[in-house]
């Protein structure tokens, strides 16, 4: 039996990445007005133009997950426009599956991980976040759907909970 599930979280966009973004659409307008009298502004204008549409696109970003089969695929989306896809995990390879806050965890803290965050980047009340360590040396976070986790829970009921 197959099973398709899909889920969107949009991250919460950082105040330095807005800060950054504004800054650099300002400085773009100074520079075009000082550019009309002088060569390097303009070409300044230029630079933090670019800057700033990349600081933008970076700034509204959405995670999709995907879940088909036993596998979990992750894509990003940038601005509402373009997507790129990130990482895939095979639920054979996850050694648990438990909310952030959850004491199935407890045997995990004191452990190296590298990690990497899937979510929507800040602790909400309640948090819905997801902590999956996976192949032994990695920690995501994840913000799946509640028919996300019931499927994988599914094929997988002793690594996932939902306590």
């Amino acid at each position: 039996m197959e099973s398709y599930v899909e889920c969107l979280v949009a991250r919460k966009p950082s105040g330095g990445m807005k800060a950054l973004k504004i800054g650099l659409i300002a400085a773009t307008v100074v520079f075009f007005v000082l550019g009309a009298a002088l060569l390097p502004f303009l070409i300044a204008a230029i630079a933090t133009a670019i800057g700033a549409y990349f600081a933008g696109l970076h700034s509204s970003l959405e995670f999709e997950y995907l879940y088909v089969d036993r596998e979990i695929s992750v894509d990003k989306i940038l601005n509402k426009t373009r997507r790129k896809k990130v990482e895939r995990f095979e639920v054979d390879r996850i050694e648990i599956l438990a909310p952030i806050r959850s004491w199935h965890l407890d045997s995990y803290k004191n452990r190296q991980f590298k990690v990497t965050d899937y979510s929507c980047g800040v602790e909400e009340k309640p948090d819905r976040r997801y902590v999956m360590i996976y192949d032994g040396g990695r920690k995501v976070l994840l913000q799946p759907s509640e028919a996300m986790v019931r499927a994988i829970q599914s094929v997988a009921p002793r690594k996932v909970f939902l306590d």
